[in-house]
């Protein structure tokens, strides 16, 4: 049988009239912060996923939309954007120069109140629209993350390229 996890205040109320349910059972402080840990990440791998989306459909807006107003987009081999409009400008004209079909593959997130770290690895093709070549692509990746208003955005991106697959 499946153990259902009860909100914090149900089981604070609960167990101050003495029971939680069929058992016995007052979740500790650590167990509350895991619980509450697994659902911030959560979080963070939905913007992810939705990243990743913005990617693979050559969303300018969704991806610029992704981080906070302030954020960072550091690309390899091009200037830092910084601040909303310049991210949109960015992510517009690499999707004016290429199409990507990639995977996102998540090593780890780390979580400290409002701020996270992700480090992931992609890997898919690129399209070059200037030649309509298709090659491999390969990176490994930091995110940044930091929430805001109860929601996590990116505050800094950075990846660089790995060995390309042939």
């Amino acid at each position: 049988m499946k153990r259902m996890i009860l909100p914090a205040l149900a089981i604070v109320v609960m167990a101050s009239c003495g029971k939680t349910g069929n058992q016995e059972t007052i979740q500790t402080p650590t167990e509350k912060t895991d619980i509450m840990q697994k659902e911030e990440k959560q979080k963070i791998e939905a913007l992810l996923i939705q990243y990743k989306r913005a990617l693979n459909t050559a969303d300018a807006t969704l991806s610029a939309s992704l981080y906070t107003r302030d954020g960072v987009f550091m690309p390899t081999e091009a200037p830092s954007a910084i601040g909303s409009g310049n991210i949109l400008k960015a992510y517009e004209f690499i999707f004016s120069q290429i199409q990507l079909s990639i995977e996102f593959y998540i090593d780890e997130i780390e979580i400290e109140n409002d701020l996270a770290f992700a480090t992931t690895s992609s890997k898919g093709t690129t399209l070059i629209h200037a030649t309509g070549d298709t090659i491999p692509e390969a990176n490994r990746e930091l995110f940044v993350f930091e929430k805001a208003n109860g929601e996590w955005k990116i505050a800094r991106y950075m990846f660089n390229k790995t060995a390309r697959m042939q």
